[in-house]
């Protein structure tokens, strides 16, 4: 059995035909992940023994005869910022190395009672914080396409740990563009849903205003799967909404034509690369599937960086200063009173990045200068809302690069953070106004580096975007 290119399908076929046990896969993927992960580091801890509990589990309902659930015995890798019961959770930060949980995030326990297989926590940028996960304090993830690239970030060894083959789907957070920018550098499907569809509980603060959870997974099928697992309303998270979820699996019946895609202006006039090339290609596939092609504006595009990194570090600053060595993270040892104690604390536990857009974000918060950049953000987060809105009044869908490049070399960024932060231009959009986004790949570079294409659609509105998605997938597999 190939296990490295197991399908959801795939897993429950070979289970229920009774070809092998959960244990056995189970196993087999512990034995496979730890013998690979040191190409690429994609993973920080594995957890055998609650991923063999959960694989018993499964065997156990398929003894009694019982449905052992649409994820059952399926291998899934999480990413290190989402919290598991009794398993390290260390944000990729020095100040939570020794953090264990004491509960579950609200999609990890959905996760398991679908009968997933929680394998192990994935290398991330520290606190979410990058586009590269270069920032990571345990070292950067390598892109298993090309190793001495980066798999992006700040969900890079989640994405990474699905391309290797080394889990099947993976749950990956996403602020302003770190599951689909990953997705897209390396070559594999990554959805960020509507604000609210899944539940935040348990996921640790970034920018509590943009941060969702979503899924990685090699087929368009998976992660559909995935998202109709976790999503749903959550009354421990005041932010998930109450909309009705779909069974998207059943939704994907290839049927497109008529659909109005949008072309976005500002994402494409100067897009000249060799991604600009496979994007067009994708929107043509698309058409010729009886998709209509729209050139549509959305003219608030070219503030979208710079209200994010307003909000986005306002947010974190907030939200980063409950790690100050009195609760749960690292402590320093070189204090003599308090004060000394939570500078040095955070001196020594933060990274440069972390560090970076804390000062940013307590700047722009600060008197004085609140209402001259946080609440002029905010009102060009709206306008960027309403883009997308009247844009929606035209078309079903929008269609866009993920990334202006494909993947770039390991340092190559690292002193210089507007270049970094330029890479998520395409994808901050689509966070600041809350929509569905998703990264399908549409093709390679002549290097052989994987390229994305963003599908963006109406809020609540995934089963549009999957069935577009699984439609034009399809389609690269004839």
């Amino acid at each position: 059995m190939e296990i490295a290119s197991l399908t959801i399908a795939a897993v429950r076929d070979t289970l229920l035909s009774r070809r092998a046990s959960a244990v056995e896969l189970a196993t087999a993927f512990l034995d496979f992940a730890q013998a690979e992960n040191p190409r690429t580091n994609a993973f920080l801890h594995f957890c055998a023994e609650r991923a063999l509990a959960a694989a018993r589990r499964v065997d156990d309902a398929i003894a009694r005869g019982e449905d052992p659930g649409p994820l059952a015995g399926v291998p899934i890798a999480v990413k290190d910022v989402i919290l598991t019961a009794g398993v390290h959770t260390t944000c990729g930060s020095r100040l939570l190395e020794r953090f264990v949980p004491p509960y579950d995030a609200t999609a990890i326990a959905r996760l398991e009672t679908a009968g997933a297989v929680i394998i192990g926590k994935t290398n991330c940028d520290e606190f979410a914080m990058g586009s590269s996960n270069e920032n990571s304090a345990f070292g950067p993830v390598r892109n298993p396409i090309a190793p001495d690239r980066v798999p992006g970030g700040s969900s890079g060894g989640s994405a990474a740990a699905v391309a290797q083959g080394t889990a099947v789907a993976a749950l990956g957070s996403d602020t302003g563009g770190s599951i689909r920018q990953p997705a897209s550098f390396c070559g594999v499907v990554g959805v960020t849903p509507t604000y609210g569809r899944v539940s935040r509980y348990g996921l640790t603060a970034f920018a509590s205003s943009l941060d969702h959870i979503g899924p990685f997974a090699r087929t368009v099928r998976d992660a559909a799967t995935v998202l109709r697992v976790v999503a749903g309303r959550d009354p421990a998270d005041a932010t998930s909404a109450g909309a009705p979820v779909p069974d998207y699996p059943s939704l994907l019946d290839g049927r497109v034509k008529g659909l109005k895609l949008g072309l976005p202006r500002e994402y494409l006039k100067d897009l000249t690369s060799e991604t600009g090339d496979l994007i067009h290609r994708a929107a043509a596939t698309l058409e010729s599937l009886g998709c209509e092609l729209r050139e549509i504006s959305l003219p608030a595009t070219d503030y979208a960086i710079a209200c994010y990194y307003v909000i986005a570090t306002a947010e974190a600053s907030s939200n980063l200063a409950r790690y100050d060595g009195v609760r749960y993270s690292a402590r320093s040892p070189h204090s003599e009173t308090l004060a000394d104690m939570y500078r040095n604390t955070r001196g020594e536990g933060f990274g440069a990045e972390c560090k970076r857009r804390i000062m940013l974000g307590t700047y722009v918060l600060s008197h004085g200068y609140y209402d001259a950049y946080y609440l002029k953000a905010q009102r060009v987060r709206a306008l960027i809302a309403r883009d997308f809105a009247k844009a929606f009044e035209q078309v079903e869908a929008i269609v866009a690069p993920v990334s202006p490049f494909p993947a770039f070399k390991l340092g190559e960024k690292v002193d210089d953070p507007v270049a970094m932060y330029l890479s998520d231009v395409y994808t901050i959009t689509g966070s600041l106004a809350g929509i569905p986004c998703m990264s399908v790949p549409c093709g390679t570079t002549a290097e052989g580096l994987p390229v994305g294409m963003q599908i963006l659609t109406r809020h609540f509105d995934e089963a549009t975007m999957f069935r577009l998605a699984d439609a034009y997938e399809t389609t690269q597999r004839r």
